[in-house]
């Protein structure tokens, strides 16, 4: 039975502390049945990633570990489960070299690399219950196992942080670590801070949840930890945790859903680790009373959807089980990484978080529009529906600018709290949700991936270019990163304008240099050096934000330069033609998408081949209230040579430019 709700404390959500312990209960209880006779390892059902059964077994340990000893550090060692006698047993079979159960050592499999940080936290948050109460032959072989992390090599992203932690405790506990490690790991971690609180993930647009669920929250353990120099280190820690959380706090809906966007959505509410992160290190902005309202409404909102399975396991989904959301790192085990949702149980009972009375979020005050500049992004929720927008041009996660498949999760023009993209099959041709393509004449849609930002002015206003680029399945066999997969052709300037909620897309087409991109003539360290040009004629796609559920029916009466969609949920995908394109449609799917199981993609698009330097526009709508869609049809568009003047059915103006290609 659920703990009742007080909704004179929390009259959002009705949540206390108590609903917190309780879904940690169950979510805890649930894998032990999965467990090996000495619980070393929980070998939770689902597919295998690609470090095998033994490895996800291995991390089904050590994620629920972590939820584990956030419960019982924050009960003060209360513990009627046994979680400590219980996990205590499990670390004693899984360092044990001899044991059936043991652990693979990093370097049998890299993965545990990751699940070692997850140990050495719960071991730090539970010392008193756990770690000083194992004999002295656990103890030794625990240093032995974790020390395989000193002078390993470690992924260039936030995998730095794993052996930080790791060599932090066993530096507490009098083993080995070793100095250049840290010192490394804290330079690289420096490289990839871009300003206003975010963190690229590595790389160099690598931007989403591992920002908050990685890049903040181990630098404020390795902090609590006590790790070399964190002394002189927690206040910069701290600041960029503080500015963060000033811009995250806007990614969440009324409802608590989060902006469905970037890899491992399976961990769900691990995106809440950031906000524990602040209370914990002092370093929260937000009002007590506004983190209990966000992180109580992400929370339900999991809870209330399904999330739990009736076998009281977390899934690979988003609500239910949808394995289709997976990586290939993924197991049975992955989606505890969510336990990182739970490091506000390290607040004791009387902390104001759980005692302060919630507080409505930016968004049930007022309409929220926000501009990103360092993952770029413009932030748009509206109080009218609770639905928050992510308009992305500074997203792809391309590696280096070479080519390389669109990524669902980044590449897309838009995310959202009530939308997610379309998960096809990998050999399936690229999916139309919440894009801007050209359309080959086989009507094969181009690539976005490794775009560059572009200035357009404006104040709610961001734009980026980059080559279209097919991939040619059959040239390479099914391999993205083959130099045959690729054709590249015309550049493609698309901006964004946004108010209200309403997206004004526009796009233009432009030829590249007629050698560009060909053998031979690019400069040595062009990507784009070795592809093979691509001839047209060429139409222009507009993709709208894929919407599903149970059903998803199409409206008979609206316009022709108008598509939409509404789900049974009352959540409309919409799609007007405001300049240049005089086709318009929807694409419905079974199957493809985390949200439901039918979904639907309006679209609208030139019939005939696209004008070179021509400026096309289309308002792209994602709402609860239908009426919208009618006024962003009333949309007018002033354009002169690149500036386009928007005029909005307010009687507020915008002007951007829509740049030509560059010059080489």
């Amino acid at each position: 039975m659920s703990p009742d709700l007080d909704v004179p404390a929390a009259p959002y959500t009705g949540w206390t502390r108590k609903h917190w312990e309780d879904v940690a209960d169950r979510l805890l209880a649930a894998p032990r049945r999965y467990a090996t006779p000495g619980h070393g390892l929980i070998h939770l059902p689902g597919p295998a990633s690609r470090s095998g059964r033994w490895s996800d077994a291995f991390e089904g340990f050590a994620r629920t570990f972590v939820l584990a000893g956030f419960r019982l550090a924050g009960a003060g060692g209360a513990d009627p489960d046994d979680l400590a006698g219980w996990y205590a047993r499990g670390i004693a079979s899984g360092v044990d070299p001899s044991s059936p159960e043991r652990w693979p050592t990093i370097a049998e499999r890299k993965q545990a690399a990751v699940e070692a940080a997850s140990v050495a936290i719960a071991l730090h948050e539970t010392r008193p219950w756990i770690w000083d109460r194992l004999s002295d032959r656990a103890r030794q072989q625990a240093v032995d196992w974790l020390a395989g992390m000193v002078g390993a090599t470690m992924h260039d992203n936030n995998w730095v942080w794993f052996q930080n932690v790791v060599e932090t405790f066993l530096a507490s506990v009098g083993g080995p670590w070793d100095h250049g490690d840290i010192e490394r790991n804290l330079a690289a971690h420096e490289r990839w801070y871009l300003g206003d609180g975010w963190y690229t993930d590595g790389g160099t647009s690598n931007f989403d949840y591992y920002a908050g669920w990685a890049m903040h929250f181990y630098p404020a353990w390795y902090v609590r930890m006590g790790g070399p120099g964190a002394g002189e280190l927690a206040e910069t820690y701290r600041e960029r945790l503080r500015r963060f959380l000033l811009d995250a706090q806007h990614l969440v809906a009324a409802d608590g859903a989060p902006v469905f966007q970037g890899r491992s959505l399976t961990y769900r509410f691990a995106m809440l680790a950031p906000f524990w992160a602040g209370e914990l290190s002092g370093a929260s902005p937000l009002a007590p009373g506004l983190t209990r309202r966000l992180a109580n409404g992400v929370l339900r909102h999991f809870v209330d959807r399904g999330a739990i399975g009736a076998d009281g396991l977390l899934p690979l989904g988003w609500y239910g089980a949808f394995p289709r959301i997976r990586q290939l790192y993924s197991g049975g085990g992955s989606p505890y990484w969510a336990s990182k949702g739970f490091a506000g149980l390290l607040l004791p009972p009387e902390h104001p978080v759980w005692t302060h009375e919630e507080l409505p979020l930016p968004l049930e005050r007022d309409d929220v529009l926000v501009s990103l500049p360092a993952p770029g992004w413009i932030v748009a929720g509206t109080t009218s529906d609770g639905i928050v927008r992510v308009v992305n041009h500074g997203t792809d996660r391309a590696v280096d600018g070479a080519p390389g498949a669109d990524l669902p999760f980044y590449t897309r023009h838009g995310y959202a709290t009530h939308a997610a993209p379309e998960l096809l099959q990998r050999d399936a041709r690229q999916p139309m949700d919440s894009t801007v393509a050209l359309l080959d004449t086989d009507g094969v849609p181009s690539h976005r991936t490794s775009f560059v930002r572009v200035h357009v002015g404006g104040d709610a206003a961001l734009g980026s270019r980059g080559r279209s680029r097919w991939w040619d399945l059959a040239a390479a066999g099914g391999d993205s990163a083959a130099a045959t997969a690729w054709r590249i052709g015309p550049w493609l300037t698309t901006a964004s304008v946004v108010r209200d909620g309403v997206e004004v897309r526009l796009a233009r087409m432009d030829p590249a240099d007629a050698e560009s991109g060909r053998p031979g003539t690019a400069d040595d360290d062009d990507p784009d050096a070795h592809l093979q040009t691509k001839t047209g004629p060429w139409r222009l796609h507009v993709g709208g934000y894929a919407v599903a559920s149970d059903r998803v029916d199409t409206p008979l009466d609206r316009p022709v330069e108008v598509a939409a969609v509404t789900t049974d949920r009352g959540i409309t995908s919409a799609v007007v033609a405001l300049r240049g394109l005089d086709g318009a449609g929807v694409s419905t799917a079974v199957g493809t998408n985390p949200l439901g199981l039918r979904s639907a993609v309006p679209w609208v698009g030139t019939t005939g081949p696209v004008t070179p330097g021509e400026i096309h526009a289309a308002a792209v709508v994602l709402t609860g209230s239908p009426d919208i869609v009618d006024q962003a049809a009333a949309i007018r568009l002033d354009v002169s040579g690149d500036q386009v003047t928007i005029q909005w059915p307010s009687g507020e103006r915008d002007t951007v430019v829509v740049p030509g290609p560059p010059t080489r």
